[in-house]
């Protein structure tokens, strides 16, 4: 006897198309490696597109210039930094753990490995390209001070702070917490904190600035 055997046909559509975001973020992890490897004058969009696979076609459709994907390399470590943070229980945590909880979202964002490369590399190259001084100052440095300068604006409205002007308030704080790991290591002269470490300097500069700052009501 002859056995009839039904042949499977595969589907020839067309593959699955990546979407947009998704090849951004392709993109800027292939910028980033780009930019840590080759500094950011030598990293043309041609390579950057080689290193995510992409063509340069596609990559100028989604960045029209080399300083977009810069700057869209600075948004997305934002958007890091405020999701660990997460805004919404900072809000309702009480003033140490939340100071303490910022503090250690601001080392973790501004000590980090990646961190440090990126604004080793911005001021090395800020002469000849000034617009990614621009872009680091405004997306990383501005976005992160309004944050924090907000949450101990609403401390102080709210009376647990004694605090005559938050803005000035808020640079004393972040220089406290970061200046001098992050100089020992854009100067190569100490590694990066680990995490613990970001963790124990951000319990003791919310007991030095609270020992200065919180009122009774606190």
């Amino acid at each position: 006897m002859v056995q009839n055997h039904k042949i499977e046909k595969r589907s020839r559509g067309r593959p699955q198309v990546r979407c947009d975001e998704d090849t951004r973020n392709i993109i800027i992890e292939a910028a980033n490696r780009q930019f840590h490897e080759n500094g950011y004058a030598a990293a043309s969009i041609a390579a950057i597109a080689q290193e995510a696979g992409v063509s340069t076609k596609t990559l100028y459709r989604l960045f029209p210039t080399k300083a977009d994907v810069f700057s869209d390399l600075i948004s997305d470590r934002i958007a890091r930094f405020l999701l660990a943070l997460d805004v919404g229980t900072l809000a309702t945590t009480d003033l140490r753990q939340g100071l303490e909880r910022m503090l250690t979202a601001y080392g973790m964002l501004t000590l980090s490995d990646d961190t440090i490369t990126i604004t080793r590399l911005v001021i090395g190259e800020s002469d000849r390209f000034p617009e990614i001084a621009a872009s680091f100052y405004e997306q990383a440095i501005v976005k992160t001070n309004n944050l924090m300068e907000d949450w101990l604006r609403k401390q102080a409205d709210r009376g647990a702070l004694a605090l005559a002007d938050p803005h000035a308030a808020c640079g004393m704080l972040r220089g406290m917490m970061v200046m001098e790991p992050q100089r020992a290591a854009m100067l190569r002269q100490k590694p990066a904190p680990r995490i613990e470490e970001i963790a124990a300097r951000a319990r003791m500069c919310a007991d030095l600035f609270l020992r200065g700052t919180a009122t009774a009501r606190s």
